[in-house]
């Protein structure tokens, strides 16, 4: 060591503030490695750079600052690794921990010294290991504690250990699944596993054995900690029924272990019940147990159930187990094509000639879709020139719209857009997008068939679209039973020479019958289809109550954007809040307050 340098160290001033008390803690930082057990030493110094206390020096600061001086000064044990040179890596494991020495041969007087000293004590899973395991588990843990040396080292090291078996575990060849995980992360190091007798292996047996006095202990552990006793436990509110009984006589129908509760006192003790910390708002079961054991009135059970489902705290925190309120309302059916469509976007694909976005649009008559490319999301203006230049120009203005709430399609311009071209606007109610339920499906189903023709090149999806369109278009729908070419068209464009004949129209006049035919005919299917699908869907659903104006209900937040710290303790439902209008049916309008702004007031019954 430098005596200049030593005697600095030995001169340093002791610390007046915070500032030259950290500067002395990162040059001690600097050399950590080297002293045994600095965390602790450390830990009053260490305590006052917080912010949060007053810098004030102690009698034990002053002692940690002298003891920290005098091992930088006095002779280092350890030496410093080089990752030239080969690495000795001795491990041991007892009961209760293990332990490691990493040491290198010294070139000056060819002697073993240690680099670094490393000691762990074993959780109650790893105590439960056989000795092999334990053993193995020591090197483990010293190869991970000093992998920025061991794996970069230019020469293979070794590993002494005082466990025979060890030396073949690199070559066994049924490994469990704890050792298999073990040998893939040995993989990463090149080493040698040595034999050396328990006589030699002092040191790491000393480290492993740190800990027994701690965990290790003769006497037998009580359940309970000294100093407390086993009580008779007496409820207040047992003490409040006792007290209401002297003004109100038990009937002769109440049961002899039981206590009788007046009236006054029945809200008390379902309070206590259900709402103590004790109980945790359980259930009507739940509740009338705890009942039960102690308390009895006629009407235990009614007013329990009554209590149980006014709770406000249960209301908010926990989720229904019925099914979602609102009975199917599908949309009417139209009686041509293209009079009636559904817009959505598909967005989060990879970038394709500049494409990331697909505009869906849906025939809900014949299901015929277009997909349009695009390169983003476009505006409300941009929308509107896109429909136009895509759907408008090839089957003329519709005279419905339905679609989502995206900021396209809430916009002014958009519904000024559709007002000037006499469509009407139909947007999906909030977090309900069954509404949109067509253009949803459509977006399924092209996802399916694009996924199918670009799954080894997934940037080609924009080449193959337009054979996922056609493939969609030519396929027949499950609604109708034709396909949208047929539905729409009045023919299924053939795919043979041979069906030419088939296609072939004599006259505009019979062209059109075919259509009108033919629409008749899908219009019949979509009537039947959607009567069979109310009744489906309606099996798994509620009948929705009959809501009024100025009533006041739950919402739910599954899907609101709330600021919580934590999304799984988040109220289920906030509120109440007022109905300010009856949309219809399944939705109304609510009054929300102002950190909801952002959220579109209109909700389905199910929220």
């Amino acid at each position: 060591m430098d005596p200049a340098k030593v005697q600095a160290v030995i001169d340093w001033p002791v610390p007046k503030s915070r500032v030259e008390l950290q500067r002395f803690l990162g040059f001690a930082n600097f050399y950590r490695r080297f002293i045994r057990n600095f965390g602790q030493v450390a830990a009053p110094l260490t305590a006052l750079t917080s912010v949060k206390t007053c810098f004030k020096w102690s009698d034990s600061a002053q002692g940690a600052f002298d003891l920290l001086k005098n091992r930088f000064t006095s002779a280092p044990i350890l030496v410093t690794p080089d990752v030239s040179r080969q690495f000795v890596v001795e491990v041991d494991a007892s009961e209760v921990g293990v332990g490691a020495i990493l040491s290198q041969r010294s070139l000056s007087d060819d002697k073993v010294h240690p680099c670094v000293y490393f000691s762990h004590r074993l959780s109650p899973s790893e105590r439960n290991y056989d000795v092999g395991n334990r053993e193995l588990l020591a090197i483990r843990l010293a190869l991970g504690e000093w992998r920025q040396w061991l794996e970069g080292a230019t020469v293979p090291f070794v590993v002494w250990t005082d466990h025979r078996n060890l030396e073949y575990i690199r070559s066994a060849k049924r490994l469990n699944a704890r050792q298999a995980r073990w040998a893939l992360f040995f993989a990463r190091f090149e080493f040698v596993i040595s034999y050396r007798p328990g006589s030699k292996n002092t040191k790491p047996d000393a480290l492993s054995r740190l800990f027994s006095s701690s965990v290790v202990s003769t006497d037998p552990e009580g359940i309970l900690p000294e100093g407390r006793v086993v009580g008779l436990t007496v409820w207040g509110i047992e003490r409040q029924v006792k007290q209401a009984l002297t003004h109100t006589p038990s009937p002769r129908a109440c049961p002899r272990n039981l206590l009788f509760v007046p009236v006054p006192t029945r809200l008390a003790v379902l309070q206590w019940a259900h709402s103590a910390k004790l109980a945790g708002h359980p259930g009507v079961r739940g509740t009338l147990a705890s009942i039960r054991q102690r308390f009895w009135w006629p009407t235990r059970e009614r007013d329990t159930r009554s209590f149980v489902a006014a709770c406000s705290v249960c209301e908010q925190t926990k989720s229904g187990n019925s099914p979602p309120a609102g009975r199917l309302r599908p949309l009417p059916i139209p009686s041509r094509p293209w009079s009636h469509i559904a817009l959505d976007f598909i967005t989060g694909l990879p970038s394709s000639a500049g494409k990331t976005v697909i505009l869906t649009v849906v025939d809900r008559f014949s299901k015929a879709a277009h997909f349009i490319p695009l390169a983003k999301l476009p505006s409300a203006k941009e929308t509107a020139q896109i429909i136009i230049e895509n759907v408008f120009r090839i089957h003329g203005l519709p005279s419905d719209v339905v679609s989502d709430r995206g900021p396209q399609f809430t916009s002014q311009f958009w519904r000024e857009f559709c007002r000037l071209i006499g469509a009407s606007v139909s947007l999906s109610s909030g977090f309900h997008p069954q509404s949109n339920g067509q253009a949803e499906r459509a977006n399924q189903t092209i996802g399916r068939i694009l996924r199918s023709l670009s799954f080894r090149n997934p940037a080609s999806w924009s080449e193959q679209l337009p054979w996922a369109e056609y493939a969609h278009n030519s396929l027949h729908s499950s609604a109708t039973g034709l396909s949208p070419f047929q539905s729409s068209l009045g023919y299924q464009p053939p795919l043979f020479s041979s069906q030419l004949a088939e296609s072939c129209v004599p006259s505009a006049q019979a062209f059109v019958q075919r259509c009108e035919r033919t629409w008749k005919r899908v219009r019949s299917a979509l009537c039947r289809y959607r009567a069979q699908t109310v009744r489906a869907a309606n099996k798994r659903r509620t009948k929705s109550p009959r809501y009024c104006r100025g009533q006041r209900v739950w919402l739910s937040t599954q899907n609101l954007p709330l600021k919580t710290a934590s999304r799984k303790l988040t109220p289920r439902f906030i509120g109440p809040f007022r109905i300010s209008q009856i949309i219809n049916p399944v939705a109304v309008r609510l009054l929300l307050p102002r950190y909801l702004r952002r959220v579109h007031p209109v909700f389905h019954v199910s929220c």
